[in-house]
């Protein structure tokens, strides 16, 4: 599984505690940016960058995180194709996957400490999509929403 990882100034750090669990899980990732910690850095082009490599299905999932992972996952659900959601919980994480098919994991930097934002990663991409139809029928009516408002 190939993911991208970004964030702002403010998930810097977490993204930098993020790139060490997945190479230490095994996982191959790819780094948008940013490349320092610099207050000048703005969430949106990060979420953009991170949407578009798994829209474009280089890459299989995404991980972004600014402050609180509001704002960079709002960024990040503007390309036509993603369903970016903050998470704050493993079990959380578990129904963004089952139920949401959530390709892009949003997080708070200032919100989450290391070891719980790895326990939401894990649970995150070791859980698959149900493919319940139920599921299916309104990820479905989320693409019909996406091509309506073009």
């Amino acid at each position: 599984m190939k993911i991208a990882v970004g964030s702002d100034h403010a998930g810097f750090e977490l993204k930098e505690n993020v790139k060490k669990f997945l190479k230490g899980k095994g996982y191959e990732y790819h780094d948008f940016g940013a490349e320092t910690f610099d207050s000048q850095d703005d969430y949106p082009v990060y979420g953009r960058r991170v949407g578009e490599a798994v829209a474009s299905g280089e890459y299989d999932r995404g991980i972004v995180m600014c402050g609180t992972g509001m704002g960079i996952s709002i960024a990040a659900n503007k390309v036509p194709g993603i369903r970016a959601a903050n998470c704050h919980s493993p079990g959380m994480a578990r129904i963004l996957r089952a139920h949401n098919d959530a390709n892009v994991l949003a997080l708070g930097g200032r919100l989450l400490a290391k070891e719980l934002a790895w326990d939401i990663i894990a649970a995150w991409l070791e859980t698959p999509f149900s493919g319940e139809e139920r599921h299916k029928r309104r990820i479905k009516q989320i693409r019909d929403i996406e091509k309506s408002s073009k």
